[in-house]
């Protein structure tokens, strides 16, 4: 696997915990949170919400789904 595509994963992973650990959270605490752009948080997202991990219950807010993950 590539450096970036690693540190992708690792870096979507890590936001999935932090959405997960904080409940709804908007996109503006998670840039501040991984010091990154809005554009790569939202791309993150889509891969999460892809896979049914988390949700947006309104513009700008997202939520952990009860879908069942093993993290390791």
């Amino acid at each position: 696997m590539s450096p970036s595509t690693d540190r992708m994963l690792n870096r979507v992973k890590a936001m999935y915990l932090f959405i997960r650990k904080n409940g709804t959270v908007t996109t503006r605490e998670l840039v501040e949170e991984f010091g990154t752009t809005q554009r790569t948080i939202q791309r993150d997202l889509n891969v999460l919400a892809y896979n049914k991990l988390v949700n947006s219950p309104g513009r700008g807010l997202w939520e952990a789904t009860a879908k069942k993950v093993k993290v390791s």
